[in-house]
């Protein structure tokens, strides 16, 4: 049979498994039992998955396959962090980054080729946007490291995973929302919902149907804490302003279950961002949001326009948040060498059409 026919199984849902079976005549629980080779042990092949029948296991091959992204390259970096650049189907790629520390390791997944937003201090927004990405590509993604981290499945390398890789999560909403459950399902990965982030720039209507749909941490990439200066580093703060994102903010941790912080993301720019008022600026927007703060040393790449601040200006703005009261601390750069650090990831991108016209048509997607 063509390839063009042949349904990748890692591009359906547990459900999306159910209603596959269901068409071949075989009982649901097929759908649990394949599930679980595919995602808890890892299995490409149909012949390793001893308790379905030689007859289906047959006929899996025949009509369908499990593929994940393509590894073209790997690169290790002097401090242990992993950047793999994965080809595509259709020959774009994309790169995710395994970053390891004592008692975890991260997976950094990516959730579009390129990205339709335009922050200015970013690597991946200088290469265009191209395409969304699939459920396969994207859970395919922590499919592939698992198998490449632990070839013998004997342990679980990946404890958390953070979708703060190339792309705007929200704008590819229900693919990265769906992979995100099969990473929570038990049958699957079973990550624990407080270990699996999402970043987003802020997306305000995407971001109020996210805390509808599914219960993860959340990371806002803010950089600024003003609506003037957080227009020229993130542009889409000029549809959804600061006051618009930290109500969706609020609502976003009243719908969950159990008591959480939202994450708050701040690149440190060299006289742009980090002068004490800018210090008091985001102690007083975040009075009232029960929030942690990561301070990000700017990574620098070829053609940026801003530079890292000192360690001095990081330590006395730190010690300006953390003194308000707000858990405050500045993330170590991990993986700078290869630049797998955060900002950096670029990937392969065939920059498809103006920005704006992709932002809009997403946007329009998520209103359907």
């Amino acid at each position: 049979m063509s390839e063009s026919l042949s349904t990748n199984l890692l591009n359906l849902s547990q459900a999306g498994l159910g209603e596959f079976f269901s068409s071949l005549g075989e009982p649901g629980f097929r759908a649990r039992q394949v599930f679980k080779w595919i995602h808890q042990a890892g299995a490409d092949r149909f012949d390793v998955m001893t308790n379905v029948s030689k007859a289906l296991r047959a006929r899996l091959g025949e009509i369908a396959e499990i593929r994940a992204p393509e590894v073209v390259m790997e690169q290790p970096s002097s401090d242990g962090t992993r950047k793999w650049l994965l080809r595509l189907e259709d020959g774009q790629c994309i790169e995710m980054v395994f970053i390891p520390e004592s008692g975890r390791g991260t997976l950094c997944v990516s959730s579009q080729v390129g990205c339709a937003l335009d922050c200015t201090f970013c690597s991946t927004a200088r290469q265009g946007f191209n395409r969304n990405l699939s459920l396969s590509e994207i859970v395919g993604q922590l499919w592939l490291a698992e198998r490449l981290l632990s070839p013998d499945r004997q342990r679980r390398v990946v404890s958390n995973v953070v979708m703060m890789g190339m792309g705007e999560p929200l704008l590819n909403f229900s693919n990265v929302v769906e992979a995100m459950r099969i990473m929570l399902d038990d049958n699957a990965y079973g990550l624990s919902k407080r270990r699996l982030t999402l970043s987003t720039s802020g997306v305000v209507p995407a971001l109020d149907r996210l805390g509808e749909e599914v219960d993860v941490s959340l990371a806002i990439s803010l950089h600024a804490p003003n609506n003037p200066l957080r227009d020229k580093l993130v542009p889409i703060n000029r549809k959804y302003p600061i006051e618009m994102l930290m109500a969706a903010c609020q609502r976003f941790l009243e719908r969950k279950a159990q008591r959480d912080r939202v994450t708050i993301e701040y690149v440190m720019l060299d006289g742009v961002n980090d002068t004490p008022a800018h210090a008091r600026e985001l102690i007083a927007l975040l009075r009232d949001l029960p929030s942690k703060v990561n301070l990000i040393p700017f990574n620098s790449f070829p053609g940026a326009r801003y530079r890292c601040s000192s360690r001095n200006r990081i330590n006395r703005f730190r010690d300006m948040l953390y003194a308000s009261g707000i858990n405050t601390i500045t993330r170590k750069t991990r993986g700078e060498d290869i630049d797998a650090a955060c900002g950096q990831l670029a990937g392969q991108v065939n920059d498809r059409s103006r920005r704006v016209m992709h932002f809009r048509r997403l946007e329009d997607n998520l209103a359907s």
